[in-house]
């Protein structure tokens, strides 16, 4: 069933166009034309029934073809084919799961566990039987909070890589940045570094065929994760690897929000300043984060390195770093992992839940999760951008303001250029940091990948900077946001119909 459809559409498109060369559009065509189209959108739409997807969703896509049969047909097969995750991607879950437990094992860092109090130890045994990873307290990470910062950080580990070099983005651009990392790379392997770098087929789309042949003439071995050659026709279109990740010789690796571009360094016309969060590690969770990279790596060419030269790490001699816990998350999880570890946090809070996240579309449970929490007393805040990237998201997502205002959530849009970080601190103690934003999308659909703090120096010096942020934001005001003009909640409310497939 799962591509009969899809076949059936690309043969539908053909033979349209093909009588439209030769004789023109005409009453019978539209007609016949019309007639499939309506019986493949009833296909379609009692296959969506059958896979008894969320009510909601399910209602929205009915009510998208009706409106919008041929818009919604096409959207469908680009956005919104489930073809049961758990089938497509079960043997990399398998082998991921055998893997991380075979190899990560127990850190036995009980005592340091016991220490955190009942909070932090109920997070850190949810992460570890949902992800698979220990807690480590051994690891010293350090916040970096802009572009420059970043990438100045990355350029001085990339040039001291004696063995291997590896990267996972989800856009990568050939431009000045993209450019300089590039020359490093190509360096690199010239001094005998083995340098393996995945890169998203759909978010990189625009990459320059020519960056890809530099490195891989070079010696570097440079792979698309989820290559699309019949996008209408590929179950696995909807299914994007989101993560940023480099490792550098098993003892020093990067995650975060930031991609590899020069609008991340504020660089873009559009948007100027670009505010995001990245975080580099240094000791033993990098062996997770190293983990993570293989098993993509492995999924998508087939080759193992699960290794000593590849998991051995170079640990700090002494504790005191708090505690750190990397966590991946994606399709092929038999649970939300991510998501499932964020409503913990939200649901266990204490005093405080401040989230910053670019795109905010929350599924049910984590809005009900944060109204709970604010009305029963906690400081709940939300920072998002001001201004939008992606329109539709950005609509949708201020259609959850009035219910969440008035569950006493604080909202903050933040003014200067573009605020992209990906944060959520709770208590002023525990903090996640990475790729995954607050919407379906990352929950569901994408692979991500983030870091849990446990009452380290990172963590504060993120509510440091979350205090920072909020200076330069405009909060919303109930009063003065619920006066904004029908067309524009006309036009939000239609993006909120959407959400459930965003």
């Amino acid at each position: 069933m799962k591509n009969i459809v899809g076949i059936g559409l690309l043969i539908l498109m053909l033979v349209s166009t093909w009588h439209f060369l030769l004789n023109g559009v005409d009453g019978g065509l539209i007609f016949y034309f019309s007639l499939i189209l309506t019986i493949f959108l009833v296909i379609i739409g009692f296959n969506i029934f059958l896979e008894n997807r969320d009510p909601i969703q399910t209602i929205t896509w009915l009510v998208i073809f009706c409106a919008f049969p041929f818009i919604g047909f096409i959207f469908y097969f680009l956005f919104g084919r489930n073809f049961r995750k758990d089938r497509i991607f079960r043997k990399k879950y398998f082998l991921d799961k055998q893997t991380f437990v075979k190899i990560s094992g127990e850190a036995g860092y009980n005592e340091q566990i016991m220490e955190m109090g009942e909070h932090p130890q109920q997070l850190i045994t949810l992460a570890n039987r949902l992800g698979n990873s220990p807690v480590s307290f051994t690891t010293e990470t350090r916040v970096l909070r802009n572009g420059e910062e970043t990438f100045s950080n990355i350029i001085e580990e990339l040039k001291k890589a004696r063995h291997h070099i590896h990267l996972e983005y989800y856009i990568v651009r050939d431009d000045r940045i993209g450019g300089l990392l590039k020359d490093i790379l190509i360096q690199k392997v010239k001094e005998g570094v083995k340098v393996r770098f995945l890169y998203d087929a759909v978010g990189s789309w625009k990459l320059a065929r020519s960056y890809i042949d530099e490195l891989k003439n070079a010696g570097a071995e440079m792979v698309a994760f989820g290559p699309l050659h019949l996008p209408l026709l590929n179950n696995k279109f909807n299914f994007r690897n989101h993560r940023k990740i480099i490792v550098i010789d098993g003892s020093v690796g990067f995650i975060g929000g930031l991609n590899i571009g020069d609008e991340y360094l504020g660089q873009d016309q559009k948007f100027g300043s670009w505010r995001d969060t990245h975080l580099i590690i240094k000791g033993e969770a990098v062996r997770t984060l190293q983990l993570i990279f293989l098993q993509d790596w492995y999924y998508s060419t087939n080759n193992s390195f699960l290794s000593d030269e590849y998991l051995m790490t170079g640990m700090p001699n002494h504790h005191g770093y708090g505690g750190v816990q990397l966590i991946g998350g994606g399709p092929d999880s038999e649970w939300t992992i991510i998501k499932s570890i964020f409503f913990k946090m939200i649901t266990s809070a204490e005093k405080s839940v401040w989230i910053a996240s670019p795109y905010f579309v929350p599924d049910d449970n984590i809005l009900q999760a944060l109204k709970v929490a604010a009305l029963s007393g906690l400081d709940v805040r939300l920072l998002v951008p001001k201004n939008p990237d992606k329109r539709i998201v950005f609509h949708a997502s201020r259609t959850y303001f009035p219910e969440l205002l008035a569950s006493g959530v604080r909202i903050f849009q933040y003014k200067e250029g573009f605020m992209h970080s990906k944060i959520i601190i709770v208590d002023d103690q525990m903090a996640s940091i990475g790729t995954t934003n607050i919407d379906m999308r990352s929950f569901h659909l994408n692979f991500e990948v983030n870091a849990f703090l446990y009452r380290t120096e990172s963590a504060q010096q993120l509510v440091n900077d979350y205090m920072e942020d909020i200076k330069v934001s405009k909060e919303v005001d109930i009063d003065e946001f619920s006066k904004r003009n029908f067309g524009l909640k006309l036009l939000e409310s239609t993006c909120r119909l959407l959400s459930p497939l965003l």
